[in-house]
This record gives C-alpha cells, sequence and structure tokens, in this order.
C-alpha cells in the first residue's frame, strides 16, 4: 500500500489541475479538443488497456476525450498507476475495466478516489469467464500472488462504489466487488476475453449502450457507429471460421504464454503453448520446448506462434528444428508505441490473425 499512499500525495497536490485532460504523455492516447468557447465539454472516457480504447475509439471517435491508462509498449501484469493515470481516472466519467488479477492496482485506486459521478465497467462481468487451462506441456503451474483470483465476482468487479446498471437486452448487470477475503482461491480465470470476436461484439454493445446513456445528445451517432463496427466484428468472427473449417490441422502451438482461451474455444482449435495466458514467465525450460517440437512434428504443423511485445526465439528454435515458419498471433492486449501513434486498431490486428492462422492450419 505504500505506493499507492504515495501516489495519493502527489496525485492530491495536482487533482484538478488536468483531470482527464491530463497532459498527454506518450502513448497514453489523449487528444485535445477544445470547443469554441475554449472549453472541451465532450464526455471524459478512460479505459485500462487497448481493446477497450479502440472499441471506444469506434463508437465515438472525437466525441469524447479518450485516455489509455496502460501506455502502449508496457506489459499490463506488471503495470502501476502513476498520479496522472489517478488523476484522469478520478475525473472519468466512464471508466472500462478488464478486471481479473492483471488489474488488481484497480481496486485500491478506486477505493481512494470519489467515483459518485461515474460509470464503470469491468467487462469481464459481461462475458461468460473460462478458468485457466494448463495443458499438457505447459510449464509448471504459476503463482499471480496473494490474493489472486478468487471466486469470479470477487476477482472481475472492483470497488463498492462500482455503478451498478440495469440489465440491457439480457445483458447481465455489473457486479459490484468488495475487498473481502475471497474463496475458491484455487480458481483461476482467464482475463483476455477480448480474443474472442464474439466476447468483443458483446463488449461492444455494452459499451455503446454506456455511452449512449452518458451522453444522450451523442445516442444515435454512437449507436449508428456501434452497430456497423458489429457488423464488422461479425464479418472478422465469419472469416476465421472460414479458415478453421478448410484447415488441414485443427492444433495451434504457441511458443510463448497462452492468451488465447476464448479464441480457442470459440472455434474449436486445439492448442499447446509454452506458458500459460498471465504467466510471468518468459523462458521456457528445455523440457518444454522439447515437448513443442515433438508436438510440432507428430502434427505435421507448418506454424509455430509468437507473441506481440515478446522475444521469438522460442519459435525460432522450433522453426529451426521442424520447418514450421515463426508466425506472429496478436493478441491485441496492447501494441507498440508505433502502432498506437499510427492509429493500429483491433479489426486491423486481428485480420492479420486471420491470414496467419490461416498459414498455420495448412
Amino acid at each position: 500500500m505504500a505506493w499507492l499512499m504515495a501516489l495519493l500525495v502527489t496525485a492530491g497536490t495536482i487533482l484538478g489541475a488536468w483531470g482527464c485532460g491530463v497532459r498527454p504523455g506518450p502513448g497514453s492516447g489523449i487528444h485535445e479538443d477544445k470547443g469554441q468557447d475554449g472549453v472541451d465539454d465532450r464526455l471524459c472516457v478512460v479505459t485500462t488497456i487497448f481493446p477497450y480504447y479502440d472499441f471506444v475509439r469506434q463508437i465515438a471517435g472525437d466525441r469524447v476525450k479518450l485516455k489509455l491508462v496502460v501506455p502502449a509498449g508496457m506489459d499490463s501484469h506488471s503495470f502501476e498507476p502513476t498520479p496522472a493515470d489517478m488523476i484522469a481516472m478520478q475525473e472519468a466519467d466512464v471508466l472500462v475495466l478488464n478486471g481479473g488479477e492483471m488489474e488488481h492496482w484497480v481496486g485500491q485506486v478506486l477505493d481512494s478516489l470519489d467515483t459518485s459521478h461515474m460509470k464503470i465497467l469491468t467487462m469481464m462481468d459481461y462475458v461468460d469467464a473460462v478458468e485457466e487451462e494448463h495443458v499438457e506441456g505447459m510449464e509448471d503451474a504459476h503463482e499471480h500472488g496473494e490474493g489472486a483470483h478468487g471466486h469470479v465476482e470477487d476477482a472481475r468487479g472492483y470497488g463498492e462504489d462500482t455503478h451498478v446498471y440495469e440489465d440491457h437486452e439480457g445483458v447481465p448487470e455489473l457486479h459490484a466487488y468488495d475487498d473481502r477475503d475471497g474463496h475458491e482461491m484455487d480458481i483461476e480465470y482467464d482475463e483476455h476475453i477480448w480474443t474472442s470476436p464474439v466476447n468483443a461484439q458483446a463488449i461492444v454493445k455494452i459499451i455503446s449502450q454506456t455511452l449512449m446513456e452518458a451522453a444522450p445528445a451523442d445516442s444515435s451517432r454512437f449507436k449508428a457507429n456501434a452497430d456497423a463496427y458489429i457488423e464488422e466484428l461479425k464479418e472478422l468472427d465469419g472469416r476465421f471460421r472460414l479458415v478453421v473449417a478448410q484447415g488441414r490441422n485443427h492444433m495451434i502451438v504457441v511458443a510463448d504464454k497462452f492468451p488465447f482461451r476464448y479464441f480457442a474455444d470459440e472455434y474449436g482449435l486445439a492448442y499447446r503453448a509454452a506458458f500459460s495466458g498471465c504467466s510471468t514467465d518468459t523462458e521456457p525450460s528445455a523440457k518444454t520446448i522439447a515437448y513443442l517440437i515433438d508436438k510440432v512434428k507428430e502434427e505435421q504443423i507448418h506454424g509455430v506462434y509468437y507473441l506481440e511485445l515478446s522475444s521469438h526465439r522460442t519459435a525460432e528454435i522450433i522453426s529451426e528444428e521442424t520447418g514450421a515458419v515463426p508466425l506472429l498471433l496478436h493478441s491485441c492486449h496492447n501494441v507498440t508505441r508505433k502502432q498506437f501513434d499510427e492509429g493500429v486498431t483491433y479489426l486491423q490486428l486481428m485480420n492479420q490473425n486471420v491470414e496467419n492462422l490461416r498459414k498455420g492450419l495448412e
């Protein structure tokens, strides 16, 4: 808690000076756009991770002030907020979180802030969360640290002050989180829910509904944009299904962490990987590499995958031993600074995945 208290003291000295229009830093996603009277009165939206930043961008465009907390190029599993991040969160009208242990810091931050004015969405509350799976060949089960992954309702939501919504057309209402002792602490939920384009559609729907409620004057624009974007996500889903249907093989090998549980489940893909999705390990053992090499040979797999913002070395070793081509499978969890500055999107990254999946399943 010492780091949090230090941040609060620092943030408290400048709170109100910047707000959601906090002085932009590289990769922050903040765009200044003031009206004719010099006052920017647009809705202030803060998202913790890139997928939701992009979803809001597709729905609202420049009709909101948008802030990304975990900056481009950073691993969210090791992220801790700065005073500027806390200020932006305090001033948010809408705060879009993922939930789960990778955002362990969010609960403490929100408990220290006045959240009465904001609408908070924790996206793991709007999909069917599944447990992380440790399949054959993975390194031994890891630990996230104290308090890791309790009961799903505890592990996903944050803050007793979390705004609770009425159900929207069958979308589950947001669950509040209290910081009581968890139970069923052995359960680890996979947090990478956006890797399924079907989940992405549900997420876009609830974000758009929330923005429409928060900014009624722009509701028709938000709805039209969201509807069009959901159609694009449906087309993406169809492309993945076609690739899988036409594939000779239905197993993927990822020589890295595996944040694709929702993706693999959606398309009926078996998988092997070096580590589970939230592992902090980066270098697999010789035993794990040997297992993956044997699996690639056994299944006659033509492509071995690696992740963004990660070393390719393990994939290259497997390639040297098997002839399988190293291919990027992008989780869309975060992007490089260059990609962020160029405006790369979830759809662009996922369409690249379509092509690389096609090569790997041939």
